[in-house]
């Protein structure tokens, strides 16, 4: 990336629209609270849960006799699952003439039409933080582990879809089917989940399929198909179903929303996610948008995905 200047972010002509504004929402980050919804700690670790188990139940068979000494004693161990937080951080720099020349229109002119963007700054930056925006959102989802040893390692938060490894449903590259979602909710329910707020992310062919396998349509002259955002099944109720474009095509993922949430490690004095100047170098404004986001998915075990679906 370079520094904006008159020639490399022309004026023109027409409504502002974003490329692939609907596909580069940003929906998992929206629900987990987004960043203003943050969790905030003084660590870049944190904990996600500390697990434990019994043994697998049995009827007991004691005789009186026997219960006359203490039995053996068992001791029931836990661990712990951890996350760490990770920065995001953009630079916007904009020269004065590129802010000066805000007028300067290239491309089809029509007489009285306004130049929609009226700072080339606040422009930018509006950019860079949905830039963050989609970054965090991807990987929420899918970021890689990695903790920072030292200055010169960077911290990489874990995604949920990562960090499951309990509630996990081979497809073999078969389609989608309801033995598939069946099963899924058979082994969420059996590993731990409680389906609080269970809710389904796919990419947009499995939310097609989806509504192809729970939709009902009534006979209707006019109006045809069906558009399911919600499915009623036996273990987990009611689950909302939702499109998200940073699901990986032949995965879905049903997270539990009531464990999930941000965490931030604010800087004193500054904030969660927060914009700065930059020192002056020259003819133009820089500063930079900063932030230490990770991911709080909980208990692995509440939540389970499918993966290996076909593709096509």
């Amino acid at each position: 990336m370079s520094a904006t200047t008159s020639w490399n972010s022309i004026n023109y002509l027409g409504e502002l629209v974003q490329i692939g504004e609907q596909a580069n929402a940003t929906p998992f980050l929206t629900m987990v609270g987004g960043v203003n919804g943050a969790q905030t700690i003084g660590s870049d670790q944190f904990p996600l849960a500390q697990p434990w188990s019994t043994g697998t139940a049995a009827q007991p068979s004691i005789t009186e006799t026997a219960s006359l000494n203490a039995p053996t004693p068992v001791t029931y161990t836990r661990a712990q699952d951890t996350n760490t937080t990770q920065i995001f951080q953009e630079q916007v720099s904009v020269s004065y003439v590129a802010e000066a020349t805000r007028q300067k229109i290239s491309g089809l002119s029509l007489s009285g039409e306004v130049q929609p963007v009226v700072s080339e700054f606040d422009f930018q930056l509006m950019a860079a933080l949905k830039q963050i925006s989609e970054d965090a959102n991807y990987t929420f989802l899918n970021g890689t582990y990695a903790a920072a040893t030292s200055a010169a390692v960077a911290a990489k938060t874990r995604g949920i879809l990562t960090g499951i490894t309990t509630n996990v449903v081979a497809a073999g590259s078969a389609d989608l089917s309801r033995e598939m979602m069946d099963e899924l909710f058979r082994t969420m329910a059996t590993g731990g989940a409680k389906f609080a707020n269970p809710v389904i992310f796919g990419s947009a062919l499995d939310v097609q399929r989806l509504s192809d396998l729970y939709g009902f349509a009534p006979m209707d002259r006019k109006v045809g198909g069906v558009n399911v955002s919600t499915i009623i099944v036996p273990l987990a109720g009611q689950v909302s179903v939702v499109w998200d474009k940073d699901v990986p095509a032949g995965s879905l993922l049903c997270a539990e929303m009531s464990v999930c949430s941000v965490m931030a490690t604010p800087v004193p004095g500054k904030g969660v996610l927060f914009y700065e100047e930059l020192s002056k170098t020259g003819a133009g404004t820089s500063g930079e948008l900063f932030g230490l986001l990770g991911m709080n998915y909980g208990a692995e075990e509440m939540s389970g995905k499918i993966t290996g679906l076909s593709i096509a």
